[in-house]
């Protein structure tokens, strides 16, 4: 048996489609059967007040830190919300587990089908395998250290490996440019193979002053954590020109926050992966450094633009349309089609997904998100809310 869904408007992944004279068709597990007229759809079709959209990608989140909800100050900057997410990070399996499960339930709800999560850990597995969610398991390495690269690659791969033998999407990347040293870059190079990689980029002025000058809050973190920078020499670029050799043979790249990104870096990008998204992360960027990112900017380069809403530690909500909401705040002149192109068919691209995922076309199984309190010349408000369908 079928089920049908006749909505005020749709929303293809692609475009909005107005009127209520449209229909989707989808068997009981939500495969696309088809999209037709309501006309030739027949009875028992179930009206819906609001707008139906594939499933939401969350393109950027750290699932296994749910726990430290409300654990950080808001807006003490980047260097000392790192200072202190390392030593907060700790606590009893059993709350880390309730958080991990609460905040799936919580994206799940509100309609999120699929997560490009980094893992530093392997608390998220459990949760995971059971199949609820997609996961595209970005397996994050740090070290500031150059002399502990092997052994930070050794760590990682065999994270890697955990994930993958539990069945689950893995790849070792960079968590920053400030915090992976040349030695454990190249290392990480040789192991992207197919794989969209994900890196943290320029979410702070003080990552270029660090590549560009070798000054700034970068500078005193190495001391605080006793490594001499004599191995390192400023590059007088930008932190993204710096490591983007190292990542210019990957498939795919996401680049994540970008809040001081610039021209030639999207340039520079372009130039070398034409395959490269750029993930957008406004609230945490509230959460710590009061900024938004140039969301201007990258439209106006043509970048692939997608959104992640980063983890509890920095954020008020796993939420979708709450990050559109704060974007549209600063941007509201951004169709709302294109700014829901970035949550569904870019986000499903960037994490090679988009078989199934991100728009809602004949043997796909996208999720369906009805978003309610909007159409296509009614904004996003904030009254405005999703609620998964199938």
């Amino acid at each position: 048996m079928h089920l049908k869904f006749k909505p005020q408007s749709l929303f293809t992944g692609h475009t909005i489609i107005e009127g209520g004279n449209t229909v989707v068709v989808t068997t009981q597990d939500g495969t696309i059967v088809d999209v037709i007229p309501a006309a030739e759809a027949g009875d028992d079709c179930q009206e819906l007040s609001g707008m139906l959209s594939p499933g939401f990608i969350n393109a950027h989140c750290h699932l296994e830190l749910s726990h430290l909800k409300g654990a950080i100050p808001t807006q003490t900057g980047l260097s000392e919300f790192v200072k202190q997410i390392v030593p907060k990070r700790a606590a009893a399996q059993e709350i880390i587990d309730a958080a991990i499960d609460a905040a799936e339930t919580e994206m799940l709800d509100n309609g999120i089908v699929a997560v490009g999560d980094i893992c530093n850990t392997a608390d998220t597995i459990a949760a995971k395998t059971k199949g609820k969610i997609a996961y595209y398991n970005f397996i994050e390495i740090y070290g500031l250290d150059p002399l502990q690269a092997a052994q930070k690659m050794e760590a990682g791969m065999a994270l890697q490996n955990e994930y993958i033998n539990n069945g689950l999407k893995a790849v070792v990347v960079p968590h920053a440019p400030y915090s992976v040293p040349a030695a454990l870059l190249q290392l990480l190079a040789a192991a992207y193979g197919s794989h969209t990689v994900s890196i943290h980029n320029q979410e702070t002025k003080a990552e270029n002053d660090f590549f560009e000058n070798k000054i700034g809050a970068f500078v005193d973190m190495y001391a605080r954590v006793g490594v001499e920078l004599d191995f390192f020499t400023p590059t007088k670029k930008t932190s993204l020109q710096s490591v983007l050799p190292y990542l210019k043979d990957a498939a795919k790249t996401i680049w994540v926050h970008n809040s001081f990104t610039s021209v030639s870096d999207i340039d520079a990008v372009l130039a070398t992966n034409t395959d490269a998204y750029w993930c957008l992360c406004p609230s945490a960027n509230q959460y710590i450094e009061n900024t938004m990112p140039p969301v201007q900017l990258l439209r106006a380069q043509g970048a692939n633009i997608i959104v992640g809403t980063d983890s509890y530690a920095s954020n008020w909500s796993l939420n979708m349309l709450d990050e559109l909401k704060k974007i549209q705040a600063h941007n509201p002149a951004i169709p709302l089609a294109e700014m829901l192109t970035w949550i569904t068919s870019n986000g499903a691209r960037a994490l090679q997904m988009d078989n199934q995922l991100g728009s809602i076309e004949k043997g796909k199984k996208p999720g369906l998100v009805l978003i309610e309190n909007i159409t296509n010349q009614t904004p996003l408000n904030s009254n405005s809310f999703s609620k998964r369908l199938v």
